[in-house]
């Protein structure tokens, strides 16, 4: 492709290369530039991608994209922002391939991973057609999956996928959009049909700083949406709707003046149903997925099933046939006589939701085993650990992603939140210990939650990721114990 057709919708402030120039692909890493790539040097997070621009020159660069002039004799493009502009010219790269699909993001702190596919298997029931997925446990298209790694990639990824989407035939993609992708311009430039917001509660605050300029970054999504569906039971909603001057569709379980409201609510070990009232109908829902949070997961599908213009008594036939989605809410199948639970609840916000869905249906004691990532936010440790405490019966609590900090410090900082309270506990630093004694101890019609790994399969213990999947861990402890009793 010719250098001044890729960079046809980018901001330039200045050419030091002829627009001519046959480039041969996009790259941001000198990982895996070749020679004949446009190099962009983005400012990132950690790094600066200016600092290799001489290895990106060394290693046959065609040309530079960047801020500031070249320490090295080289051809170049000046502009006012990397960041927007990889995701320019990644979408020129494949043909604007966003522009071709129905593209759905989903934002907010808790729900991301199930509303997608809630409203992925709607669309695809309703149209027959195949969708694409971008999000936190996998990219999709139709059936296939292909690894994550971030729950909103960089913009270069984003298009690649999509662009992929629309060659296999997709028409709709579902997309979790975080509030990382957003400040950092990793959608920039993809006009989403319809944008949803989930809620907003303790989370990311080490990037973001503080709850409101957390926010900010959520509503970033809704300034470049056609149509969008908005929980007005959060507290943050109104800054979502700020701005909005398109299409809204609102709703709640508790604001009687949203479009769509849930009202007649059963919770059951295996599943949710309700009555979704809107302004000209009553409709039946049945999802088999456990949990209060649940039934608003169900309402953001059902608001963007609207605004895509399906019928709610259509697709509420289709919600019955959508399964969990792994490490959701999980129920792992054991041969005991207690139920094992496994969900990503990381937040303080998810981990009162999935403990009080548990308790919806405990027959017996609600046990509770957590820990905290490492080199994260550091305020809702206490938080997550007060909530714990307060509404278990019993903690265990343990590592989660400890990556460079020091297992014992982020287990330390849990505890201020659980020695306000009487709840019995026990600290057991090793997550696989700390399975096998809770397992060990649990008793008939318990409910024992393994919190906050969800459909991971790893632990980053250092800068080292080590395969940890809980599924298999409970099948280990198991088969121990039967070959226990055996011998």
């Amino acid at each position: 492709m010719l250098l001044g057709e890729l960079l046809k919708k980018t901001d330039i402030t200045y050419i030091g290369a002829s627009m001519d120039t046959e480039v041969h692909g996009v790259s941001y890493d000198t990982r895996t530039l070749r020679s004949g790539d446009l190099f962009v040097a983005v400012r990132g997070y950690e790094s600066d991608g200016h600092q290799y621009i001489e290895q990106a020159v060394s290693k046959g660069a065609k040309c530079i994209l960047c801020e500031e002039a070249p320490g090295v004799p080289a051809p170049y493009i000046l502009t006012n922002d990397t960041r927007k502009s990889l995701a320019a010219v990644s979408s020129a790269w494949f043909g604007y391939p966003a522009e071709k699909l129905k593209v759905i993001g989903v934002t907010g702190t808790n729900g991301k991973t199930t509303v997608t596919n809630i409203i992925k298997h709607i669309i695809e029931k309703c149209t027959g057609k195949k969708v694409g997925l971008i999000g936190t446990n996998s990219n999709m298209l139709g059936d296939v999956e292909y690894n994550a790694s971030l729950t909103t990639p960089e913009s270069y990824e984003i298009h690649k996928l999509l662009a992929l989407m629309v060659k296999e035939g997709c028409e709709y993609a579902v997309m979790e959009v975080s509030s990382h992708a957003l400040h950092m311009d990793r959608v920039y430039g993809i006009v989403f049909e319809v944008g949803v917001f989930t809620n907003l509660s303790t989370e990311h605050l080490d990037f973001h700083i503080t709850m409101e300029k957390y926010a900010e970054a959520k509503a970033l999504l809704f300034s470049i949406c056609r149509s969008a569906a908005i929980n007005i039971d959060d507290e943050y909603a109104h800054y979502m709707t700020e701005k909005i001057n398109y299409p809204v569709i609102t709703y709640a379980v508790k604001d009687g003046s949203a479009d769509l409201v849930a009202k007649d609510i059963k919770l059951n070990s295996n599943r949710i149903d309700f009555c979704a009232l809107t302004m000209s109908s009553i409709n039946r829902i049945e999802l088999h997925i456990p949990g209060m949070f649940s039934v608003y997961n169900a309402l953001a599908a059902i608001s963007a099933g609207m605004l895509l213009g399906f019928d709610v008594g259509e697709f509420a036939e289709f919600l019955k046939t959508c399964s969990g989605v792994k490490g959701r809410a999980e129920v792992v199948p054991a041969e005991c006589d207690f139920t094992v639970l496994i969900d990503y609840a990381h937040t303080p916000n998810a981990l009162e939701n999935i403990i009080k869905s548990a308790r919806g249906f405990a027959k017996g004691k609600v046990v509770t085993l957590f820990g905290c990532g490492g080199d994260r936010d550091r305020s809702k440790r206490p938080l997550m650990g007060e909530i714990a405490a307060g509404l278990s019966d019993f903690v265990v609590v343990t590592t989660d992603n400890p990556r460079t900090e020091l297992p014992g410090a982020i287990i330390d900082d849990i505890m201020e939140g659980i020695k306000k309270s009487k709840t019995p506990y026990r600290r057991i630093d090793n997550r696989r210990e700390a399975i096998y004694w809770a397992l060990e101890n649990s008793q008939p019609g318990d409910v024992l939650i393994l919190a906050g790994k969800g459909h991971e399969t790893y632990q980053i213990i250092g800068h080292e990721k080590i395969h940890f999947d809980e599924r298999v861990v409970v099948s280990e402890f198991f088969a121990r114990e039967n070959k226990r009793k055996r011998d």
